[in-house]
């Protein structure tokens, strides 16, 4: 294998615009944590609002979070599997700091106000225009155009391995049936590289699917945290044995189409749930008394635990249906699929107490409100480009002819944090709006 695959890059090939002392992962370290779209993730929601207050997440935490136990993972996996270091394949290897990197960017492409900011625009593009809008799209659209460093007008120009490590759907999302994947400009230099790799095709590389599975052990232990931390998940028995809440965890696992894969027509899904809330609020209890009756300790040693539990249960098998190799939950050599369906119902139970509480769903109608009014007020290039900054116009003129004015509007609007959004929906809809002279 040529080692100079995973480190080349798509545009600057001759290091012409970087240092030479550097490796070449650093980098893309740097260039990332950098970017303003990186500085961007601690004003965009995680769970909570951004400026809910200090404790609870925002995207750039929960990246963090994802990137340091990727990293260590990653770490494991590499002294624990001798094939990772014969480097016959590009996309079989485990490097950490290429890890590291994927998990610091994998949400770069998400609108202010979370999932429900991603819902809206998408259903706006496609309501108005027959186009789609999806936060992992959204990633390489930053990453391969929106942002600009010194001597490039094509993003950061990350290596190969890393932009193929963020890659975790495979395909060109402008295809028909295609819900996920990458828009079709930046789908280009991305089936480059695999075509370069020789991947097969639809299959993921090793690092993609750590970061994919490390983000989901993030979102099933850190963002439970800050629910009981905001006392929307009350630890006692008149929620974790409320019939109401089994059934409504139960109903978002079989909503959810990416759960075909576990298999839960195998086991008595009620029951399942019934006994992992049980166990989950007896470990909470015996924690709670370990920890001298103190909340806080008790929040933090249960999350530590069950990121141990998911964490040591990771490994690389054999995957027979595409020939390739998957990194999951392993025991006893075979697919762990109890501790997946685990992680599954731990997401699912911060879905439904925390997405699904009232108050939550009042900020996601607000949100809807204020992404469709700024949208409205945009769209019309003739009246739009009057009111967006001179920056995007110009570099709208400069690439109008790949970069429909509908999609320039998406992107700016994408590109802000909940505050920023908010500012400019008052400038436009409230009576006061502060002085003109504010810089944006």
């Amino acid at each position: 294998m040529n080692m100079n695959e995973r480190k080349i890059r798509l545009y600057d090939s001759e290091n012409i615009h970087s240092s030479e002392d550097r490796d070449e992962y650093e980098k893309d370290y740097a260039r990332l944590i950098q970017s303003p779209a990186f500085r961007r993730l601690q004003g965009k929601s995680q769970v909570f609002g951004a400026g809910s207050g200090d404790y609870y997440r925002t995207r750039l935490t929960h990246s963090l979070e994802v990137s340091q136990i990727a990293r260590e993972v990653a770490r494991k996996l590499a002294k624990s599997y001798p094939f990772l270091n014969k480097k016959e394949h590009p996309g079989l290897m485990m490097d950490p700091e290429v890890v590291e990197c994927a998990a610091l960017a994998h949400d770069l492409g998400h609108p202010p106000f979370g999932h429900k900011g991603e819902e809206v625009l998408n259903e706006l593009l496609l309501e108005e225009h027959g186009m789609c809008y999806e936060g992992n799209a959204q990633n390489f659209r930053i990453l391969m155009f929106l942002e600009k460093r010194a001597g490039s007008d094509s993003g950061l120009d990350l290596t190969a391995a890393v932009l193929l490590a963020i890659n975790k759907y495979p395909f060109c999302i402008d295809d028909p049936g295609r819900l996920k994947g990458v828009y079709k400009r930046e789908w280009e230099g991305i089936d480059y590289l695999r075509q370069l790799w020789a991947m097969p095709e639809g299959c993921a590389t090793l690092e993609a699917q750590l970061m994919d599975l490390c983000d989901d052990i993030a979102y099933s232990t850190h963002d439970i945290e800050d629910g009981i931390r905001a006392g929307k998940i009350q630890m006692n028995t008149n929620l974790f044995e409320d019939d109401r809440l089994v059934s409504h965890v139960m109903q978002e696992i079989i909503d959810d189409s990416g759960n075909g894969v576990m298999n839960w027509e195998q086991v008595d899904m009620n029951a399942m749930v019934k006994q992992v809330l049980h166990q989950y609020l007896l470990q909470w209890e015996m924690i709670y008394l370990e920890c001298g009756r103190e909340p806080s300790r008790t929040r933090r040693e249960m999350k530590a635990r069950w990121v141990r539990k998911f964490v040591s249960g990771v490994g690389i098998i054999d995957d027979p249906t595409t020939g390739w190799k998957r990194v999951t939950f392993i025991k006893d050599g075979h697919q762990d699929m109890e501790l997946l369906r685990t992680m599954e119902i731990l997401k699912k139970l911060a879905w439904v107490t925390l997405i699904k509480d009232f108050r939550v769903q009042r900020l996601h109608k607000r949100s809807e409100v204020i992404i469709k009014r700024l949208w409205d007020s945009f769209k019309v290039p003739e009246t739009g480009r009057l009111i967006i900054p001179p920056d995007w116009l110009e570099s709208y003129e400069q690439h109008k002819e790949k970069w429909p004015w509908e999609r320039m509007v998406a992107d700016y609007i994408s590109g802000m944090t909940d505050a920023y959004a908010e500012k400019v929906y008052a400038e436009f809809f409230a009576s006061r709006s502060g002085s003109i002279y504010e810089r944006d």
